[in-house]
């Protein structure tokens, strides 16, 4: 299948029309904002990640098993560490993404730089035809009036030829000739601006040719390279994640590591506080406490009285216990 191209396909049958050559600009116009939609598109997620990579880190900053230790503590204190590393990784990618928008938008001022010239060229060229062509058609306008000019008066004189004096007809001969000479004046004008016009419209022929081929040249650059950054911006998400997965195995690997039965043991021989449980608690029963109490005589001190010995009971006297003896109780049987 042919290929098409803008050289081709971008003209129009109005020599003084530039609708093709438009059509053409304002489709790389359109080009050079989608580069600077993509620029900014670039900038804006490169912020995006350097803020989450700015609260990453200060989140791993943050204390966390502060409290645990043996292989927890260290399985933790890697969390901590590769969370620190992945901010980082994100903050390397927020950069590379300032990279990305910085070469793009240096292609597309450079593509800018390039356009002018050229577009200042056709833009001249384009002005000159105009005006060649509006002074071509005023030189035929003045032509033809000449033209017809010359012709009335050869009628006039024919007209007259017969009924005119000698005088008269020398008279008439004269403005014949006079509007002869003017006429072929004007078809001299009016032939040269033709022949200026036909030789502009060659030469801005020519260049709209050699524009197209420029401006379609750009075009196929200007796609090329927009597909290759977000080529490349998709390449540098997918090793983000490659990175943070990378990082987060290392986590992983660490929490292998965790023994929970060695994080019990560790614990138990650190903080130990015996093996004996405590005896457990006798009911004791009060009574039974003080009746098998054993009898304690007082000392005697010197300065001090004795004790008074029990007074002796007659026969039909009541009896008293005292609390000291065994079979001392509150009732009597």
């Amino acid at each position: 299948m042919r290929e098409l191209h803008f050289k081709d396909h971008f003209w129009n049958t109005d020599v003084t029309s530039t609708v093709g050559y438009d059509s053409i600009i304002q489709h790389l116009n359109d080009g050079k904002r989608t580069c600077k939609e993509i620029e900014d598109f670039l900038k804006a997620r490169a912020a995006i990640e350097e803020k989450y990579a700015k609260e990453l880190l200060a989140l791993s900053k943050k204390v966390c098993g502060s409290s645990e230790m043996n292989t927890l503590k260290r399985s933790l204190d890697v969390f901590k560490l590769q969370t620190e590393n992945v901010s980082l990784s994100h903050m390397h990618l927020a950069q590379t993404m300032r990279e990305e928008a910085k070469k793009l938008e240096d292609f597309k001022e450079k593509q800018k730089e390039a356009r002018k010239k050229v577009e200042q060229q056709m833009d001249a060229l384009h002005k000159q035809k105009a005006a060649q062509y509006k002074k071509t058609a005023e030189a035929k306008k003045a032509y033809e009036q000449k033209c017809r000019d010359k012709e009335e008066a050869e009628q006039n004189m024919n007209r007259n030829a017969t009924t005119s004096s000698s005088k008269q007809q020398e008279k008439l001969y004269a403005k014949t000739q006079q509007a002869k000479q003017t006429a072929e004046e004007a078809d001299r004008l009016y032939s040269q601006n033709v022949s200026l016009l036909g030789k502009m419209r060659e030469e801005w022929l020519n260049e709209h040719v050699k524009a197209c081929e420029f401006l379609e040249k750009q075009e196929v650059e200007r796609i090329n390279n927009l597909r290759n950054v977000v080529w490349t911006h998709l390449n540098h998400l997918s090793q983000q994640c490659v990175t943070s997965d990378e990082l987060y195995e290392e986590v992983r690997k660490s929490l292998e590591q965790c023994n929970i039965q060695e994080d019990i043991e560790h614990f138990i021989n650190l903080r130990r506080t015996g093996d004996k449980p405590p005896a457990p608690v006798p009911y004791e029963n009060f009574y039974n406490n003080h009746r098998s109490a054993p009898t304690r005589s007082l000392p005697t001190t010197s300065g001090r009285r004795a004790a008074a010995t029990p007074p002796s009971t007659a026969e039909n006297d009541p009896l008293y216990s005292t609390v000291a003896e065994p079979g001392y109780s509150l009732i009597r049987y």
